[in-house]
């Protein structure tokens, strides 16, 4: 196996990858977007199998109920409150040298996203909100790159693959964004881990026949299992866009990636907490911020964000001067909380 590291041998064995497969995946830039139980599973395997580069984005930090399902985290990174994308990148390159993983800890929106999927082979949703995956649908579509669907919440998930111009994309398939509340969330129905694994890994083999060229083995349905009751189901959904007249992968129209301004305060999944984000907060001192502080609450810094406890709520900010407010799941509470201790 000239050029390629014995590491790789039983993926290799495995006849539809062979040599050609592994050098295609050594080849190959793969965007994670979110950094969470589906991200770290999915990034861990794909960083095992010698994809060439990992780009990961996540906007979030380590916390201890993070670890039950999120496999890359150890305690030391929730005591750090450590990026979660930074800290997966350390863990990876202690996994695989040879794999470039690029960390980028940031929001997703329509201002970046297509700047974070440039050049991407390959797409993996780990998001945890309909907004970011309508969005990364917009983004995979208008540049032409396959990505995955996936979510685990419960017992339950599922996940899609979406083949631009070829299979239906997320929009035919839901149309439009599930009103609040009418979906169930970690936050009220919890998550148990090994459907978070079953997910990740159907996505990642789905990414791996991508990368490696097996188009033909791609699944053109959409996969639901659920581990506590024991069902496996397949949904036939390849005819829904030549039945329909989707917005995005049929007339072009690329809604979400218009909207120039993402939400001011977003409630995070499994959190009772609730992130502001800010126009500009490039100018943030977090040293400085830390400071000032000090004088009022218990304060935490690190290279990458400063969180502040005071009363019953705590704030993390992180230096593009985005916020995350733990305590409250009221918009209001959290935006005056920001407001009067950070003031940006």
């Amino acid at each position: 196996m000239p050029g390629l590291s014995s590491r790789y041998s039983r993926q290799i064995l495995f006849g539809e990858i062979g040599v050609d497969g592994q050098h295609r995946l050594a080849e190959s830039l793969v965007v994670i977007l979110g950094c969470g139980a589906l991200g770290t599973v999915q990034a861990e395997a794909l960083c095992r199998a010698g994809v060439g580069r990992l780009r990961i984005v996540d906007r979030d930090f380590v916390e201890e109920s993070n670890l039950q399902r999120q496999t890359l985290f150890t305690e030391e990174d929730a005591q750090r409150a450590m990026p979660k994308a930074v800290a997966a990148q350390r863990r990876l390159g202690q996994i695989n040298s040879e794999v470039r993983v690029e960390a980028f800890v940031a929001d997703i929106s329509s201002k970046n996203i297509e700047s974070l999927v440039q050049g991407a082979a390959c797409i993996l949703d780990a998001t945890d909100n309909f907004e970011t995956r309508f969005l990364i649908n917009d983004a995979a579509i208008k540049h032409r790159i396959p990505w995955v669907y996936g979510a685990a919440v419960g017992s339950y998930g599922v996940s899609m693959t979406v083949l631009p111009q070829e299979t239906p994309c997320l929009r035919c398939v839901l149309e439009k964004v599930p009103a609040p509340g009418s979906s169930p969330t970690c936050d009220t129905t919890g998550v148990l881990s090994p459907i978070v694994n079953i997910v990740a890994s159907v996505q990642v083999a789905e990414a791996l026949k991508i990368l490696s060229g097996n188009m033909q083995r791609i699944n053109r349905r959409m996969l639901c299992v659920d581990v506590w009751e024991n069902s496996h189901r397949q949904i036939e959904i390849e005819n829904v866009r030549e039945q329909g007249d989707c917005p995005c992968c049929q007339r072009l129209r690329f809604e979400f990636l218009e909207k120039h301004a993402s939400s001011v305060a977003t409630t995070l999944c499994g959190r009772d907490s609730v992130q502001i984000s800010v126009r500009d907060g490039s100018g943030l001192n977090l040293g400085e911020l830390a400071r000032r502080l000090k004088a009022v609450g218990k304060v935490q810094l690190n290279e990458f964000l400063l969180r502040f406890t005071v009363d019953q709520f705590e704030i993390a900010v992180f230096r593009d001067g985005r916020g995350i407010v733990k305590g409250t799941k009221d918009a209001q509470v959290a935006r005056s909380l920001y407001a009067r201790y950070v003031g940006v």
